[in-house]
């Protein structure tokens, strides 16, 4: 499997500033991968279901702790995006929580219209899988 350049930080704004960085601790919790990056699964805040599973840098991160909205970083685009600037279809953020081994995230969000690509509700709808399913005492 081909590997993702590890993202680049944003030129400085345009007052000639250097964009913010995320707080070091937090930035010393998060594991990345060997791209630089560190899943993000989004959950919508009052139902509790799984909408989708996007990947973060440090900027990403900063970027979704900051703004209100949630930005992914495109492994195949190689770039920033931030969900439902072309969609339409809007992340508005209302928790964000870091998982005991600080590689996964789980961000909590308002979702506006559909969470996936393909136009269904979440990138899980119709797409099950067979298995055995367990019950406890087994």
């Amino acid at each position: 499997m081909q590997q993702s350049p590890e993202p680049q930080p944003l030129p400085a704004d345009s007052l000639g500033q250097p964009p913010l960085e995320l707080p070091a601790d937090v930035a010393a919790r998060l594991k990345h991968d060997a791209a630089g990056l560190v899943a993000a699964v989004i959950q919508q805040f009052d139902s509790r279901d799984v909408l989708m599973l996007g990947w973060m840098d440090n900027e990403a991160l900063r970027r979704t702790l900051t703004t209100g909205r949630v930005t992914f970083y495109s492994r195949s685009r190689q770039e920033y995006w931030r969900k439902g600037d072309t969609s339409g279809h809007f992340q508005y953020v209302k928790s964000v929580a870091l998982d005991c081994d600080g590689d996964a995230l789980l961000i909590t969000v308002d979702q506006v219209g559909a969470a996936c690509h393909t136009g269904t509700t979440t990138c899980f709808d119709g797409r099950e899988l067979a298995a055995v399913v367990g019950s406890r005492g087994e």
